[in-house]
């Protein structure tokens, strides 16, 4: 039982949403006393939202429901609604789509109250839908127990741009008159994350998980940052950013640098590794682009990473996107890879090629881990044929040896490893090649010992080990021979199929269903995204 006082407001936003916001505000009144209140604003929703709220708010004293008669067209009215009515000392965000996990408005509270935090963060995960695929959201940032007296005294807390993942004391948001910005502004988290930073508030830390960031990218309604059909979108994240390093640079120049830093080696490569292949799309994404980065000073470019660096200069080289473009995006994916050839420039030094001959100035400096190496997968009878390119030879100077083959669920779960392969030189001098072989029934099995009884989803990693000590970790690029189905017998399952795929990052990727129901999982799979497909075109 908390012996914390009921001190809470959580404001649960919802439009259109009648499905899924009955689980959202249930996951808040679950959170205990220390909820004094759940405030739900109806953002003038069209479907039967307003209804499920009212239903609940008859058995739920707790809840209180605010229907809004126009609607905003974005998050940050119905959140400056909630904040309005808010009666608590307290303030927690909740979107309808997503759930708070059980005891997170306690464990921020309790810290809050302890160290006298304005602000409060916790953990929070973006969790993939259907296939419950969680990934930490700014992995490495904050250290569970921390006090952060200013935050100009760690400027990459700017990589932190969600409001619903900490609790706010309602009287510092008073104080300083912090609010969202009203309307259709997308990316309003950004905007009022940067008011709430440059307020300088003491902010404690905690390792709880305080958030659930539902991930359902099939939905026939797509949530506002994830509808990126338009380049609209994109534009709208720049005004957000170019918003929020104005509030941030006015309060502390180490904020503001650090806010455009983080535009560059984050929300840039993330967007131009989804830049597809629409050559209207692509021509409006570069104008938009350049342009912006017209207003960064060269100091801000140096100040970023190296892969940063390059495609940044790779932009500012040609006002429209180049013939490799496609080249580019590749390397903007996670991980980066740089795709052969490789050209030099007149002193000899690593360009992006020989139409762009930008400087890739730095790689002599990177570690083997954080080199962009290709490694290309290609069929060889039962299994994988394997080239690991060199790269202006930073990779021969570390001397690889041995590659290992890793299947990590997509779904989350333990990884899986087979064992080295010596690498050889390649015949033609370009890098080292071996053949591996695809143990898939063995990868099933460890999939069923993890609960995958039907479809199991794995995305494939290389591993090469060097003589120097030193080791990396890729994706490998599957050449067009290797994507075929395969069925293969197995005496455990009677029959395997496995689906080596493409991911929109270029990376291989496989899909195994062992025995009868993993094949109707897999059909199941397939009509579910080609209705996806269909109703996404």
């Amino acid at each position: 039982m908390s012996t914390l006082p009921p001190s809470v407001s959580v404001v649960v936003i919802a439009y259109n949403d009648a499905e899924l916001v009955g689980e959202a505000v249930t996951s808040a009144l679950a959170q205990g006393p220390v909820v004094a209140e759940v405030i739900a604003v109806n953002d003038a929703s069209s479907d039967g939202t307003g209804r499920v709220l009212d239903e609940l708010a008859a058995v739920h004293p707790r809840l209180r429901v605010v229907h809004r008669t126009e609607n905003s067209g974005g998050c940050g009215t119905p959140r400056n609604d909630g904040i309005a009515v808010a009666a608590s000392p307290y303030v927690l965000f909740l979107d309808s789509d997503d759930v708070l996990p059980p005891g997170a408005a306690e464990a921020l509270l309790r810290a809050a109250e302890e160290h006298r935090a304005p602000v409060t963060v916790g953990a929070c995960v973006r969790r993939e839908l259907p296939q419950y695929q969680d990934t930490p959201w700014v992995p490495g940032l904050y250290t569970a127990g921390d006090v952060i007296d200013r935050p100009a005294d760690r400027p990459e807390l700017v990589r932190d741009t969600l409001c619903v993942n900490k609790l706010y004391e309602r009287a510092f948001l008073e104080k300083h008159a912090i609010r969202f910005p009203d309307g259709r502004f997308v990316y309003e988290d950004f905007v009022f994350t940067a008011r709430v930073l440059a307020a300088a508030p003491r902010i404690a830390v905690i390792g709880d998980l305080v958030y659930v960031w539902h991930v359902r990218r099939s939905a026939a309604q797509v949530s506002i940052s994830l509808d990126r059909k338009d380049v609209s979108n994109w534009g709208s994240r720049i005004e957000a950013h170019r918003t929020a390093h104005r509030i941030l640079a006015d309060s502390s120049p180490e904020l503001g640098r650090a806010c455009q830093v983080k535009f560059l080696e984050y929300d840039l490569r993330m967007y131009l590794r989804e830049l597809g292949t629409d050559p209207g799309y692509q021509a409006a994404w570069w104008a938009l682009t350049r342009d912006y980065l017209d207003s960064f000073d060269d100091a801000v470019v140096e100040a970023a990473g190296a892969h940063a660096r390059w495609i940044v200069r790779v932009l500012r080289a040609t006002p429209e996107p180049p013939a490799d473009v496609d080249r580019l995006t590749r390397f903007a994916a996670e991980p980066p890879r740089l795709l052969p050839p490789y050209a030099t420039g007149p002193d000899g030094g690593p360009v992006w090629s020989e139409e762009l001959p930008v400087p890739l100035d730095g790689l002599d400096g990177l570690p083997v881990a954080g080199l962009p190496v290709t490694v290309d997968a290609g069929p060889a009878g039962s299994g994988l044929r394997l080239r690991v390119h060199d790269l202006y030879g930073r990779l021969a100077q570390a001397g690889p040896r041995t590659v290992r083959l890793g299947f990590v669920p997509r779904s989350g779960g333990e990884p899986v490893f087979d064992r080295p392969v010596e690498l050889r030189p390649a015949a033609d001098g370009d890098g080292w090649t071996c053949e591996v072989p695809f143990h898939l029934t063995a990868v099933a099995a460890a999939g069923r010992r993890q609960g995958r009884r039907g479809m199991q989803a794995w995305s494939v990693q290389v591993g090469v080990d060097c003589a120097d000590g030193s080791s990396l970790v890729t994706s490998p690029r599957p050449l067009d021979g290797l994507l075929r189905r395969r069925a293969l017998l197995s005496s455990r399952y009677g029959v395997l199929l496995a689906q080596p795929f493409r991911t929109a990052g270029g990376s291989l990727a496989l899909r195994l269903a062992p025995g009868a129901a993993g094949a109707m999982s897999l059909v199941r799979s397939r009509l579910h995204r080609a209705r996806a497909g269909r109703t996404a075109g």
